[in-house]
């Protein structure tokens, strides 16, 4: 297999999925390469009480009952709606169930203000369309309608970036369980096959885009991702991350316990200060999410590597997290230069450890940046 920048779920966990295919003997739904019980099994990890002979990786961190309540919904015949703020791994987790049922996550229409009905239905490959006239083989399926041919799971990230004509189009795939060709005299209606489904992804900050018409609403099951909010559950997140990163890039560096702490605590109270806000002005324009305290950790991480000492030190991390989160010059800065002289610095003082140097670092960073 030739070198991925990032392999999708179904490549990197395919010994697993092997393994569990092969010892799995419940009930599948459909086409369903997993029972939902292997398949939550696949998302969540093995435990001892499992009774299993090899340990499964936990790789998406979260309640079970979303999870339990995503597989339901896909065993149904309704659409499954992740929703949650950015960073809260919706679609991570979209792609983890693809995998354990379809075997193939890659199924996927990315939603945006330019994506078309084309893009959810099919388009023509021109030359062939001139060379010969319109023709099953001229056709160029879409992801979802290749899913429905194939009866699998498609997905559909950002589904209110997308434009009311895009939702509707989806409203009939969903309800009918097919799309019509009027292009064509014969063979002219894709049927969806058993086991297909989809999964959409939406952003909750993204309310008032493009708002779902409760026509499409009725068609999906809703499942909300909340913000991680638990220290711990947090902190298995980030290192189950960056360890992935660290092998990624064949870096070998230790992320100190402490400096993790740090990070945490330094993202919970800027939470906290945002959730007491009282107006847009006074809050970040970052989502503080989970994915970009990860961000922060991995600039950290490839700056120690290539210009420090291959050793990951407060100043650096402080630096990264400045310059993540300074995004608006000088709305963004001032709150944060607000933050270390109220939080970090007071705290620097009364429990030491590695927060002076992380002190020094994030005003050495504000200072470069105002």
């Amino acid at each position: 297999m030739t070198d991925m920048l990032r392999a999708p779920a179904e490549v990197k966990y395919a010994e697993e999925l092997d393994w569990l295919e092969s010892i799995d003997d419940g009930p599948k739904p459909f086409s369903w390469r997993l029972s939902p019980k292997m398949v939550r099994l696949f998302v969540l990890g093995s435990e001892r009480a499992d009774g299993l002979d090899r340990e499964i990786s936990q790789k998406w961190f979260g309640d079970r009952s979303f999870v339990e309540r995503s597989i339901v919904t896909l065993a149904s015949d309704r659409g499954l709606l992740l929703i949650g703020d950015p960073g809260t791994g919706k679609s991570w987790l979209a792609e983890l169930l693809a995998a354990a049922i379809s075997r193939n996550s890659t199924l996927v229409v990315q939603g945006t203000a330019g994506t078309t009905e084309d893009h959810i239905k099919y388009s023509w490959n021109v030359s062939m369309v001139i060379a010969k006239g319109q023709s099953r083989a001229s056709m160029i399926p879409s992801p979802i309608m290749t899913s429905m041919e194939r009866g699998v799971i498609g997905r559909f990230e950002e589904l209110t970036r997308s434009t009311s004509d895009v939702q509707d189009a989806l409203i009939s795939i969903l309800s009918e369980k097919y799309i019509s060709i009027p292009e064509l005299d014969e063979d002219n209606i894709v049927f969806a096959q058993p086991g297909f489904s989809i999964i959409a992804t939406a952003n909750s900050r993204d309310r008032g885009v493009n708002d779902l018409s409760s026509a499409l609403k009725r068609r999906f099951n809703f499942v909300r991702i909340p913000v991680v909010t638990n220290k711990k559950s947090e902190a298995e997140i980030v290192r189950f991350r960056t360890s992935e990163l660290l092998r990624r890039h064949q870096i070998e560096l230790d992320v100190p316990p402490n400096l993790l702490d740090i990070l945490l605590q330094s993202f919970a109270d800027l939470r906290a200060a945002a959730a007491s806000a009282t107006s847009d002005d006074e809050k970040l324009e970052s989502a503080l999410s989970t994915a970009e305290q990860i961000g922060v950790l991995e600039d950290a991480i490839l700056h120690s590597t290539f210009f420090g000492d291959r050793t990951l030190r407060a100043e650096t991390l402080a630096g990264s997290l400045v310059g993540s989160l300074a995004r608006r010059s000088p709305e963004d800065l001032a709150i944060l230069n607000k933050y270390w002289h109220g939080v970090v610095e007071p705290r620097s003082k009364e429990d030491g450890g590695d927060w002076p140097q992380f002190l020094e670092g994030g005003r050495q960073a504000i200072a470069t940046l105002s």
